[in-house]
């Protein structure tokens, strides 16, 4: 219903073409898009999935309401054959679907209340009972949203102000629905309110939708918040089960083939994935060296204790003198006799100083790396190598020579994740393809720093451990 407050300005009505292409146009976006709605697959526990089929809902809606006004707005021109315009029309909406938008004027002189037909079926209110006058509007409203709509009508017939608002009603039927108001005072000759025009909107599916959004959405923030928090909590239980030690470590004291040692932990993304990966390193008593890195079966908690208690068994049985082969043995015997998690893969080394020769054994684990003025390659596997030692059993272990200058590189399977696209081949070349800057490195830990650079993606789907030794002279 048009304001007379603008009767002085004439209308500009749009083309009827235009209008029929934009009904058009709304027509296919809203196929469009719930064609994704119904693609949209969404279970219990996916918040992102429920909250990307809220936004589509919440676009529906948007488009239904857009499609209605423009059909409303086609109404008032002339009209055109529909064949001649949709000859593919789709179905029309649903008579609730097109009751929306309903319009009315109240005259402040005659008492006079005129409203449209759209109105009588927002309010739920047959035609015979007639309509509501001014006063009586605010019977249908919920109590606490009566003022709101007492202060509006004052300010729009004494002050002239338009209103622009929402208000919930209470239908004759019990349904509660959200209307928008918009409205303004129309006034006489002698520019005093002669009566009110409002036209009204039924927003309640809208206003349903975009809390739907807002509930998801927070939702789906509350989960990756408690995700977050979890993957913190994560960390730093399995920082915490790690050595205490985070920079470069030397030992033995003396200079006479030295090492320099530096590690690092790089936690999984996921924090289920998290735990079981440890990295190592112990002068023992006869002054020699411990060189450790490996991972347990499974994650979380039951993995990063489970890690607490093998690497005091490991430490132990090094202090007491056993060689890298039968402690591997040993080490995975008592695993798989304990409730803990089974042993995945390691590898240890013993470095004796005097001799500058590394003895080592690994159990399905990545052969360490040693790097040697600007080239690398990795060591070969001990001869009998044993995928699952018995009571006793001893693992291969190899002898390596190294020079002072040389540098080894242990990591766990973790680093170099095997995929269909990324092979750990593919990652022990990236690695050995850091040859030069590792040589150029000044210390253990800046060659720690090389390698996190290279494979510490922040989205990383497991955890992993590297840790560097380096022969002083």
């Amino acid at each position: 219903m048009p304001s007379h407050l603008f009767a002085d300005r004439p209308a500009q009505p749009p083309e009827p073409g235009s209008v029929d292409a934009l009904i058009s146009q709304t027509r296919r976006l809203r196929g469009d898009v719930d064609a994704v709605r119904r693609d949209t697959v969404v279970d219990d526990d996916d918040a992102q999935g429920r909250w990307q089929r809220a936004l589509c809902d919440l676009a529906v809606h948007h488009l239904d309401d857009l499609r209605e006004h423009l059909g409303q707005l086609k109404e008032g021109l002339p009209p055109v054959p529909e064949a001649a315009v949709f000859p593919q029309a789709a179905p029309e909406a649903a008579p609730e679907a097109q009751t929306r938008v309903g319009s009315a004027e109240w005259n402040l002189l005659t008492d006079e209340v005129s409203w449209s037909d759209e109105l009588f079926q927002i309010f739920g209110r047959s035609p015979e009972a007639g309509a509501l006058p001014l006063d009586e509007l605010g019977s249908t409203l919920f109590s606490e949203d009566q003022p709101l709509l007492t202060a509006w009508v004052t300010a729009c017939l004494v002050d002239g102000r338009p209103i622009d608002g929402e208000f919930r009603i209470v239908r004759a039927d019990g349904r509660v629905r959200t209307l928008h108001m918009r409205g303004e005072p129309v006034l006489d000759s002698d520019g005093c309110a002669a009566s009110m025009w409002a036209v009204l909107r039924d927003v309640s599916e809208l206003r349903r939708s975009q809390r739907a959004v807002r509930e998801s959405r927070d939702s789906l923030q509350r989960q990756r918040e408690i995700a977050q928090t979890e993957h913190r909590l994560a960390v730093e239980l399995q920082e915490a089960v790690l050595p205490p030690w985070r920079g470069s470590l030397r030992f033995p004291h003396s200079d006479a083939g030295s090492l320099d040692v530096a590690a690092h932990y790089l936690p999984s993304a996921t924090s289920a994935l998290i735990g079981g990966d440890w990295y190592d390193a112990l002068e023992l008593p006869d002054g020699s060296s411990m060189l450790t890195v490996g991972d347990l079966t499974g994650h979380g908690v039951t993995a990063t204790s489970g890690m607490a208690m093998m690497l005091g068994a490991l430490r132990g049985m090094a202090m007491a003198g056993i060689a890298p082969g039968p402690l591997m043995g040993w080490l995975n015997q008592l695993l798989e006799t304990s409730v803990q998690p089974a042993l995945g893969s390691a590898v240890c080394c013993s470095y004796d100083p005097a001799r500058q020769v590394l003895t080592w054994a690994q159990a399905g684990h990545p052969a360490p790396l040693l790097f040697r003025r600007g080239s690398g390659r990795a060591l070969a596997p001990p001869e009998g190598i044993l995928l699952g030692a018995t009571s006793g059993a001893s693992y291969g272990q190899a002898e390596e020579r190294l020079e002072v200058g040389d540098l080894l590189v242990l990591h766990t399977d973790g680093l170099t994740p095997r995929s269909i696209e990324f092979s750990r081949a593919d990652g022990t070349e990236r690695l050995l393809a850091l040859a030069p800057r590792l040589s150029a490195a000044r210390s253990a830990q800046d060659c720690v720093r090389l390698v996190v650079e290279e494979f510490g993606e922040a989205e990383r789907e497991d955890d992993a451990c590297v840790l560097v030794a380096r022969v002083g002279g």
